[in-house]
């Protein structure tokens, strides 16, 4: 990569890192499904006018919105609401790298190889470290749901990868309009419209801040920059800039909100992370990553998880299989491309018997003539 990217790569996964912190400032000033709501409104309008609707069927876009919109992010702020450190969240969310190679296995039969196993085994070790380094401190509710939040991720990788859009930015930016409705309806039921009303009527500038933040810099704008790295790059050469979100995550709540690392949660990151990274990519084969959801003809990689908010892409490369368009399997010799077999093999050609080894070398048997073929 180019040092100017490899900067852009960079920044964006600090801006996700730094996310973590300014939505623990926004769950100061609003209710946690509310502020998940106006999220995504912000980040939809007027984005959503300005980008074609995805060549994809509209489940794909109901089913990615309401797992990642609904099941991750509401999760993900209510669990942070309760108390989940937002340094420790960036680092337990990297466990969606994991559910989604479970998920692929159970329901799109992909079989994870021995070293993703070895991997999972690494991040759930780091996952259960960090449960209980939180449970002598935090409350267990709000680590729960951020775990259930990674697995809502996973959930919405697999549907993304079923769709396979063929524009990312595009796909996001609707998928966003899903969520912004059950959000608000969740809100009115669970947190009740008087704290709605109260946060909206009391929003200052640091409210307005933390909403713009998360909607336009954190998903649409950084996004925008990592979907366009996507589409110059192999996801093996940029999906590994993901694994340092939780190194700016932990960085930025400990600077920022004062949030203290112990011990064991360094040992927990080294674990989840060192999982993440080994289960998330696969070596070369050919001269390509099978990792890479790129074809053999070069066309452009099928993104099985695309970032939002604070979300990494260590799953894009995540073994997804070829991409829609990849380059088809050469017909075998001595067929035709409708499977019809051939007038003549180079085998007939040269005397052989069919199925067997090549005769002497002479004058070729005469072929009977073939009346014209019928194609299926």
């Amino acid at each position: 990569m180019r040092p100017a990217h490899i900067a852009l790569a960079v920044l964006v996964t600090a801006v996700w890192g730094v996310n973590f912190v300014v939505i623990d400032v926004g769950l100061d000033r609003f209710p946690p499904l509310l502020f998940a709501a106006l999220r995504f409104l912000v980040a939809a309008v007027p984005a959503v006018f300005l980008v074609r609707r995805p060549t994809v069927g509209r489940r794909w876009i109901i089913g990615v919105g309401a797992a990642l919109g609904v099941g991750k992010f509401g999760m993900l702020f209510v669990g942070m609401h309760l108390g989940m450190p937002a340094g420790l969240a960036s680092l337990v969310l990297q466990a969606q790298a994991v559910f989604t190679v479970l998920i692929a296995a159970a329901v799109l039969g992909e079989r994870p190889r021995p070293v993703r196993v070895v991997g999972i085994a690494l991040a759930f070790a780091g996952v259960t470290v960090a449960a209980v380094d939180e449970g002598a401190s935090g409350p267990l509710l709000g680590f729960a749901l951020v775990v259930l939040a990674a697995a809502m991720w996973g959930v919405s990788n697999v549907l993304t990868r079923k769709a396979a859009p063929d524009d990312a930015l595009g796909f996001m930016v609707w998928v966003c309009l899903v969520p912004v409705l059950p959000l608000s309806l969740l809100s009115l039921l669970i947190e009740g419209p008087e704290a709605d009303l109260a946060a909206l009527r009391g929003i200052d500038w640091s409210g307005a801040g933390a909403i713009l933040f998360v909607a336009w810099v954190s998903t649409v704008f950084c996004f925008a920059v990592w979907s366009s790295l996507l589409r110059r790059y192999d996801a093996s050469a940029v999906a590994p800039f993901s694994l340092l979100v939780p190194v700016f995550g932990m960085s930025s709540a400990a600077l920022f909100l004062g949030e203290s690392v112990s011990a064991w949660r360094w040992v927990a990151a080294v674990l989840l992370v060192g999982g993440v990274a080994v289960t998330s990519f696969r070596p070369a084969a050919g001269g390509k990553r099978a990792a890479d959801g790129v074809s053999a003809a070069g066309s452009k990689p099928v993104i099985g998880s695309q970032p939002a908010a604070g979300v990494t892409t260590a799953t894009g490369a995540d073994g997804h299989g070829r991409a829609p368009g990849a380059a088809a399997v050469p017909t075998p010799a001595g067929t035709s491309a409708s499977r019809t077999p051939s007038t003549a093999t180079p085998g007939a050609a040269r005397g052989a018997t069919p199925g067997g080894p090549a005769g002497p070398a002479g004058p070729p048997r005469p072929v009977p003539p073939v009346g014209p073929v019928r194609l299926r």
